[in-house]
């Protein structure tokens, strides 16, 4: 098991300005970073990648697809092949960086509705997408850890048992899933009960409080999701996701109206705790 954190606390790009952060994130024991992938191109993510060996970090990705112009699952041809132009494009930067796995709701524009719930029509649309891409994906090394996302960001695929049938339809060796503790917390009946179900289509977690504050002072059953993935031989990535007040951009992207908590730092040493403790002893 690795223990990681995500950037997006402070930055949609990570650059020499965060050097101090990345610093201090390896003194305080973690593996690695999660790096959102935005934009830029491969080069710079292979120049990062460099940064982040030199400071001792290891890597993964993360991005979003941000526009309905690029709909993975939208009626309009055009918006299929943005979309497939932009999920390759992130592979390539995530490859670039050294990085094997990509997550995040990479299955329908982010914060887009429909009106209703999502169709056979937009089911096959997504398959078409998830073969392609995960071709991409397979020869460039990188696994797609496909996000199930609560039903007020997305309408796709919102819980994990959702995001199990909809992977085994997929059936691609780089298109897998991830469990994230904040949108669990909201969709699943038994958040923890979610993960043994599901447990063969989970390649990558977040580990995220129900606030989306320091992970431990919420009400979120860190012991019970530890204990779930550890039983049922989870060894990947941990990856702290949190969310703040730095950008003012993002902090509306993400609802973040208020802090929570008194510091960046303290979400990121009292979450390292609270995962590798918790781990421990699960």
């Amino acid at each position: 098991m690795k223990i990681g954190f995500n950037m997006l606390l402070w930055t949609t790009k990570v650059g020499e300005q965060h050097r101090a952060i990345l610093e201090d994130l390896c003194t305080t024991g973690y593996d690695g970073i999660e790096v959102p992938v935005f934009d830029g191109k491969p080069h710079y993510y292979d120049a990062l990648g460099r940064v982040l060996t030199g400071e001792g970090l290891e890597s993964t990705a993360i991005t979003v697809i941000p526009s309905h112009e690029m709909n993975p699952i939208g009626d309009d041809s055009a918006q299929r092949a943005k979309a497939l132009d932009y999920v390759k494009w992130a592979i390539d930067c995530t490859a670039a960086m050294g990085a094997k796995v990509l997550c995040g709701p990479l299955h329908s524009t982010l914060g887009h509705f429909s009106g209703a719930g999502p169709s056979q029509a937009e089911r096959g649309r997504a398959l078409e997408f998830h073969h392609l891409v995960g071709d991409h994906a397979k020869a460039a090394g990188v696994v797609l850890a496909v996000e199930a996302v609560n039903r007020f960001e997305c309408y796709f695929l919102n819980t994990m048992d959702d995001l199990a049938a909809y992977l085994n339809e997929v059936d691609h060796p780089a298109v897998s899933g991830m469990y994230d503790s904040f949108h669990a917390n909201i969709e699943e009946k038994d958040p923890v009960a979610a993960i043994g179900r599901n447990i063969r289509h989970i390649a990558h977690v977040h580990i995220s409080e129900n606030d989306r504050g320091t992970p431990g002072s919420g009400h979120v059953d860190l012991a019970g999701t530890f204990k779930a993935l550890k039983s049922g031989g989870y060894d990947g990535w941990l990856t702290i996701e949190a969310f703040g007040r730095t950008l003012p951009e993002l902090a509306a992207a993400t609802r973040v109206w208020r802090d929570l908590a008194p510091s960046s730092a303290e979400i990121y040493r009292k979450g390292y705790r609270a995962v590798s403790d918790g781990w421990a002893r699960a």
